[in-house]
């Protein structure tokens, strides 16, 4: 095993960790801290695929951006030192049910599909100009669809963040 799968194992290993936390963690605030330091270990998976430029945006985006718009509210609401709500048994099973259905589901899609390996391997240089193309391409190998998903979705948490941030502060604490 070489140096660089076994930094690739541990790195892995600690998003996945840092993931978990995020979900099992009781406080808001640590939740947020380990979110952060789950995105900056993806971001040094980019770095070890030699992707300087999806890291580089990983980091400016979402933990420049999304994880300190996620403390900031959490600030702006008071909450930084309060426990997450207890979690009901009644939408504990619901969750659960349907988690399970989406994967066995995912699995059903991906053990169908069949994945085809190019007898040429397509070259890519990765320059801003290349990514980009990439990026908002919406004919092959395009991500204009998931791009514009991603940005729906940014667009949502700052929305969410405003509203609980105008929240009046009765209405938060009851």
């Amino acid at each position: 095993m070489t140096l660089e799968q076994i930094l690739f194992y541990i790195i892995s290993g600690l998003v996945l960790l840092f993931g978990f936390l995020v979900i099992v963690c009781g406080r808001i605030f640590r939740s947020a801290i380990y979110l952060l330091f789950s995105l900056v270990g993806i971001a040094a998976l980019y770095l070890m695929m030699d992707v300087e430029f999806i890291a580089a945006i990983q980091i400016i985006v979402y933990v420049g951006g999304i994880v300190v718009l996620i403390i900031f509210s959490i600030f702006l609401t008071h909450q930084v030192g309060e426990k997450m709500p207890k979690k009901l048994i009644k939408r504990i099973i619901p969750a659960l049910i349907l988690s399970t259905a989406g994967f066995f589901l995912t699995i059903g899609i991906l053990s169908r599909h069949t994945f085809s390996v190019d007898s040429k391997p397509r070259v890519f240089d990765p320059t801003v100009e290349n990514i980009g193309h990439q990026l908002l391409d919406y004919q092959h190998y395009g991500y204009v669809l998931p791009f514009e998903i991603i940005s729906f979705l940014l667009l949502a948490a700052l929305i969410g963040s405003i509203v609980i941030a105008i929240r009046p502060k009765q209405q938060i604490k009851n």
